[in-house]
């Protein structure tokens, strides 16, 4: 039980979270890719509630945007990775960004796919 209640521990839980509002932060405010898909989210939210009348298809639809935001944070993550090691250009790191960023596209791919299944 002691080990349950130290996972609860309060400052170590504000921590990660400001840690994780400082991601959001960073990346409302440096990343381009990032930035749209934010716009594309709240206009999905928007036309989710206009164009469905089921709550669970308004979940999924929505859910499916979101899912583009995680994933181009992590694609994010990666590129400052790999800028971090270094500004030469290699093929591994060129692999790792283009992996990245064809996550990014599957996501995409993925959210139009479930709202033309979902709308039409």
């Amino acid at each position: 039980m002691n080990r349950f209640i130290s996972l609860l521990n309060v400052s170590t839980l504000w921590g990660a979270f400001t840690n994780s509002l400082s991601g959001l932060k960073r990346a409302l405010s440096e990343e381009r890719a990032f930035q749209q898909e934010v716009i594309l989210l709240i206009a999905g939210v928007i036309a989710a509630f206009i164009l469905t009348d089921s709550s669970i298809e308004r979940a999924v639809l929505i859910g499916s945007i979101a899912i583009v935001l995680i994933v181009e944070l992590l694609n994010s993550a990666i590129e400052s990775t790999i800028d971090r090691i270094g500004p030469e250009q290699h093929p591994i790191s060129k692999q790792a960004k283009d992996l990245g960023s064809a996550a990014v596209l599957i996501s995409l791919v993925t959210a139009v796919a479930m709202w033309i299944i979902i709308l039409v």
